[in-house]
């Protein structure tokens, strides 16, 4: 049986190569197929305007697209386009209908005053990005309705240097006011993808749920992972911003991963901390 990754790249690229250890064919779409590693089979496409090719056997497809431009019509063409074009395909191509999980983000739940989130909360997104997210997961279920969403929150993990960087030039800061944020490191976001469509051997199953969050177990106030870098990094606290401005700045949100546990699923790194030691220690790698 063939899985095919729409959008293979950091995060679809790890996830291919985990279907590959279990020995599934994987086929990879994307614009620059040569950067796959050999281990996937690569499909140059752009997906905003081609249909792909799917082999007949093809049992998972999953889309993990991400933007050229964090812009309507850069979301939209990543996004709403591909999951159109990649519909038409399945009809086209496959003998049987696979299973399909399409990656998406917390976003579009449009929350930003520090409560708590789960799947059952309504999805309201007040940004015109995350608005285009929810409008490809609405085109997505009424093509294929019983297709999963996962909604997962910041990625972060191996080449995804940004908060370490700033932690280093001296650059972060930190509110007295808390700002939460939910992450999930990008090789148990990959995993939560493989175990959403497959049992433990390698089989495939369908979880009777439509939507799922995929975060770790602790959403944190950004001051907190912060300090956490810069005591790993044997670095003075980041400066302690507190002034009328930051005060009146948005509280993120807190979101539960429940439904996904309940799955059996194990997270790798359940935290910041674990997910941050191993980034810090060399953990991994990027794919281009």
């Amino acid at each position: 049986m063939t899985v095919v990754i729409a959008g293979c790249g950091d995060l679809g690229t790890e996830t291919g190569l985990r279907f590959v250890s279990m020995g599934y064919r994987v086929m990879g779409l994307r614009r620059s197929a040569g950067k796959l590693p050999s281990e996937i089979e690569g499909q140059a496409i752009d997906l905003s305007t081609e249909v792909p090719t799917l082999p007949p056997d093809t049992s998972i497809v999953v889309i993990a697209m991400s933007p050229d431009e964090r812009s309507v019509d850069g979301y939209r063409a990543a996004y709403v386009e591909s999951v159109l074009r990649i519909t038409a395909a399945i009809r086209n191509d496959c003998a049987a209908p696979p299973q399909v999980l399409y990656v998406s983000s917390t976003a579009v739940y449009g929350i930003d005053d520090g409560s708590w989130v789960n799947e059952a909360t309504p999805v309201k997104p007040t940004t015109p990005t995350a608005r285009v997210l929810l409008e490809a997961e609405e085109t997505l279920l009424q093509q294929i309705p019983e297709a999963k969403i996962l909604r997962l929150g910041g990625l972060y993990g191996p080449g995804r240097p940004r908060e370490i960087d700033r932690v280093r030039q001296g650059t972060a800061t930190v509110s007295s006011v808390p700002e939460f944020t939910s992450r999930i490191h990008r090789d148990d976001a990959a995993a939560s993808i493989v175990h959403l469509m497959t049992r433990q051997n390698g089989t495939l199953v369908e979880w009777p749920e439509t939507v799922y969050i995929g975060v770790d177990d602790l959403p944190a106030d950004r001051r907190e992972v912060t300090e956490f870098l810069a005591r790993s990094l044997d670095l003075p606290a980041p400066a302690l911003v507190n002034d009328s401005s930051q005060a009146q700045g948005g509280r993120g949100k807190r979101c539960h991963n429940n439904r996904l546990r309940e799955t059996g699923f194990v997270f790798s790194y359940p935290t910041y901390r674990e997910g941050y030691t191993a980034v810090l220690d060399g953990v991994g790698v990027r794919h281009s």
